[in-house]
């Protein structure tokens, strides 16, 4: 089936470093073809030449090979129209000039702020653009609460259905979480392993070592908890924690990843008192430069209290995983970046090898997310050597795609190609967001009651220190490699 791509948003960051070089990279790959008409549209005027100029710097910047006839080849495809499209004539204008084929599928990517989802969709269906062949994509954020997601998603489901919504979490597309699934279901020796016999932690750290930057204002609106929690943190603990799926169906995934939601621990003042820290970078360095604390930034307000570091310890109430902590981790200005999964196993029920045992680290399942993308189990195993004893060391057991000498696809390669194919699987459910975001408010509103206030930590450093006695309490340490 022929396909269009409508970029609203078409001249933004997101456009520009994401998603024309995703569908690039798919051409290249052999997953789109020629024929494909990439529209972009936003109110900047721009001439033709000046955007795909645009275009062609944006992606030499990221080490790119502008040169190449297939490169001039993609450019044709691409079509600039300088337009407000949150009216209906404008709409109607870049309808008879470019998606006037009904027959051709049509994917909007409204690569645009929330506020304008609902103008840009019911100018779009005043001029005769929507239809049933055709599906939406939504970048988050998805409101700032339950509320507000509510209000968003009905001007969406009010136009479209909601199996032509795709709302996409960029997490989800990367070749390690899919990897997940993978290594969990297809491999007899590890799924019975998956629960609370043999669990003694999971752990999700995603670190940034950038700041707010250029994006204050929307950072202070949101903060870490609104900005990466609710959906990206989330989103990797329902593929740790769900059950296997009866099949692979979109439907069917998203079912179990709803259920881990569902059966998360509400948080009460109590427990948000003991379980959750939220933190504020000041001043530091990163990679031996110094760096200005979040007060400090251009635009800043010197009296913001938004949190730029969160650490909740998180309970899954149900008999797979009772017992089992779940440690999640995220900031801003920490000491690298870094996006990690971590699954400690529980001691074997007795040592025969004594002391050796307390001095060794334990079992780990160790999935990288970003920079570099490795699954590595971690081991016991003895020293080479002739000593009567036996001495025990930690190796690693790589099972990386990488040491194959394969790269990862980027996420966005993968999200785009499957709203082509129609395959949601990888794409985020309303009921999904909804029981998110309730978990997500009853925490944010008991800081509220609690007065509680972000704690100061050093940009370069892996956050405030009651994250460190959050897990401390429990005997267990952060698990943060050198690699």
């Amino acid at each position: 089936m022929k396909t269009d791509v409508l970029v609203v948003g078409g001249e933004g960051d997101l456009a520009l470093r994401k998603l024309y070089p995703a569908l690039f990279a798919l051409r290249q790959g052999g997953w789109i073809d020629g024929d494909m008409r990439i529209v972009a549209v936003a109110r900047k005027s721009l001439t033709q030449e000046a955007f795909t100029t645009q275009v062609t710097a944006w992606y030499a910047d990221q080490g790119g090979e502008t040169g190449s006839a297939e490169w001039q080849s993609f450019l044709g495809q691409l079509v600039y129209a300088s337009l407000d499209a949150t009216t209906a004539d404008a709409m109607s204008e870049l309808r008879r000039r470019h998606l006037s084929d009904s027959e051709r599928e049509l994917v909007v990517y409204l690569a645009t702020p929330p506020q304008i989802f609902a103008p840009v969709c019911h100018a779009m269906d005043a001029a005769g653009l929507v239809r049933d062949n055709m599906r939406i994509v939504v970048e988050k954020p998805l409101g700032d609460d339950l509320e507000s997601f509510r209000s968003i998603n009905a001007d969406l489901t009010a136009i479209f259905r909601e199996d032509q919504v795709f709302r996409i979490d960029h997490y989800l597309g990367k070749e390690t979480v899919q990897n997940l699934m993978a290594t969990r279901f297809a491999n007899a020796f590890l799924e019975p392993l998956w629960n609370n016999r043999y669990v003694d932690n999971v752990q999700i750290t995603v670190a940034e070592s950038i700041g707010a930057g250029g994006r204050w204002d929307f950072y202070d609106r949101a903060g870490a908890m609104r900005d990466m929690v609710q959906n990206h943190l989330l989103q990797i603990l329902c593929i740790v924690a769900m059950e296997p799926p009866a099949h692979l169906a979109p439907d069917d995934v998203r079912n179990e990843k709803r259920k881990v939601l569902s059966c998360l621990r509400p948080m009460d003042d109590h427990i948000v008192r003991e379980n959750t820290v939220m933190g504020q970078y000041t001043a530091g360095a990163i990679g031996g430069k110094p760096v200005p604390g979040y007060l400090e930034e251009e635009g800043a307000s010197p009296k913001s209290v938004t949190e730029t570091f969160v650490a909740i310890k998180a309970e899954i109430d149900n008999w797979r995983w009772a017992g089992v902590p779940f440690y999640l981790r995220t900031g801003k200005r920490l000491q690298r970046r870094m996006a990690e999964i971590v699954v400690e196993f529980k001691d074997v029920p007795h040592s025969i090898f004594g002391q050796q045992m307390a001095q060794c680290c334990g079992n780990r399942l160790i999935i990288r997310l970003q920079p570099d993308e490795i699954i590595r189990l971690e081991m016991l195993n003895k020293q080479p050597g002739l000593g009567e004893d036996l001495p025990l060391r930690s190796v690693s057991l790589d099972l990386s795609f990488q040491s194959d000498g394969e790269s990862a696809p980027d996420a966005y390669q993968r999200l785009l190609l499957d709203v082509l194919r129609n395959n949601p699987t990888l794409f985020v459910r309303a009921d999904e967001v909804e029981q998110a975001w309730r978990w997500i408010d009853r925490i944010q509103e008991a800081w509220a009651r609690l007065g509680r206030h972000p704690q100061h930590y050093i940009a370069g450093s892996w956050g405030p220190s009651a994250a460190y006695a959050l897990i401390a309490r429990d005997g267990r340490s952060w698990y943060e490699s050198a690699r």
